[in-house]
């Protein structure tokens, strides 16, 4: 779902004064409004807009997460319908059509809203579903990193670090240009959502962010063109599987 101007659904709770636009002043008088409602491009405005919306789907008898709040669920009895929202694009899943149903009913009454039918694409993550489950995938996002890293052409490598590779905060030529590191591995955190076989790489070059040198960023380059290799590979939820979660925690 979409919702249009999301931004201007806010209430404000605080005076907020604005000067009036051209040609509604007369020559000589400095007037202004108060906004009783909110506008885009105030500091307010998200935080009023996000208000607005935890207050009403809390009335459909939704429970907002503690862990991520911009989760909300509602359980009855074997009934479980989820919304994810992140700015205005929400993301409606459960197990029960009609209770869905209801829940889209309810925000177009308070919120304009846009179906944009099932979930495809969301926040650099592309979902398809088949007969064989759903898969995710991050494609677009890994090609955009090649891309900007400059790698689309290079050499594909068979896997993500080289074996036995020590990396040192102290060896090596100081990169004159650090943020293009700490932007590669930041980007790089994101993508171990759906490829998770990179996960202990990208941990150990994240550790060299405050001052990267020449051999962390060719260990990025390398880990790259592993990426090159496969970039539409992600997460597969088979349809036919027996769902058995399993958690594992450090000592602490």
């Amino acid at each position: 779902m979409d919702v249009h101007n999301a931004f201007l659904h806010g209430d404000l709770s605080e005076e907020v004064y604005m000067q009036l636009p051209p040609g509604l002043c007369s020559q000589g008088e400095h007037n202004v409004c108060r906004l009783n409602k909110s506008l885009h491009g105030l500091k307010q405005a998200s935080r009023s807009w996000f208000h607005k919306f935890s207050t009403a789907i809390n009335q459909a008898g939704y429970q907002q997460s503690m862990a991520d709040y911009s989760l909300f669920t509602k359980v009855r009895g074997k009934s479980f319908t989820a919304v994810l929202i992140y700015v205005d694009d929400m993301i409606i899943t459960g197990n029960d059509e009609a209770d869905i149903h209801d829940l889209k009913q309810f925000l177009q009454s308070h919120f304009r809203l846009k179906d944009l039918g099932h979930l495809k694409y969301f926040l650099g993550g592309e979902v398809a579903r088949s007969s064989q489950g759903i898969s995710i995938s991050q494609r677009k996002y890994t090609l955009d990193i090649l891309d900007e890293a400059g790698l689309l052409g290079a050499k594909p490598a068979t896997f993500p670090m080289e074996e036995n590779l020590r990396l040192s905060s102290t060896e090596g030529q100081l990169l004159h240009n650090a943020s293009k590191y700490r932007r590669l591995v930041g980007k790089l955190i994101y993508l171990t959502i759906t490829r998770p076989e990179i996960s202990y790489s990208v941990h150990i070059l994240s550790q060299f962010m405050q001052q990267p040198r020449k051999p962390h960023l060719d260990a990025v380059h390398r880990l790259l063109r592993y990426l090159k290799g496969s970039p539409g590979q992600g997460l597969l939820f088979p349809s036919n599987g027996s769902l058995m979660l399993q958690g594992y925690c450090d000592a602490d």
